[in-house]
């Protein structure tokens, strides 16, 4: 079971404000914001069980890491989880009038199985985002 995830970044200030965007349809907010001699940016679903609340499980960073190694993170594929299909049309929209380019508008992707229902968006960084819901409605 994954607990978090954290993605270097190039531009954290463009960051916040496309995955701030990108992700309140499925719950999310900043959830902290500081520098540990980086920036560092956490985001939040509420989540009952969590101490606080709720629970960062999305992270980014600015600048290459210390081990070497590309200065961003390109290339990957993250996924949320969304409790309605019009979250995902939410998620969707919100990410692409927040600069992301459409990689597969909202829709059943019945190969996957017959009620997964996601959509697909290039973040700013070159990554492929999604929401899918895996309800039938």
């Amino acid at each position: 079971m994954l607990d978090h995830m954290t993605f270097r970044v190039t531009d954290m200030v463009r960051t916040k404000s496309f995955y701030s965007a990108a992700l309140a349809p499925l719950g999310y907010s900043v959830s902290f914001e500081g520098n540990f001699g980086m920036n560092v940016l956490g985001f939040a679903y509420p989540d009952a069980a969590e101490p606080d609340g709720k629970k960062a499980d999305v992270w980014f960073v600015d600048g290459p890491s210390p081990y070497g190694g590309s200065p961003a993170t390109t290339g990957c594929h993250l996924c949320w989880r969304a409790e309605t299909r019009a979250q995902v049309d939410a998620f969707h929209q919100a990410a692409i009038r927040a600069g992301g380019k459409d990689n597969g508008p909202p829709g059943l992707r019945p190969d996957y199985h017959p009620y997964y229902y996601g959509a697909f968006v290039i973040d700013p960084e070159g990554n492929n985002i999604e929401a899918v819901c895996h309800r039938p409605e």
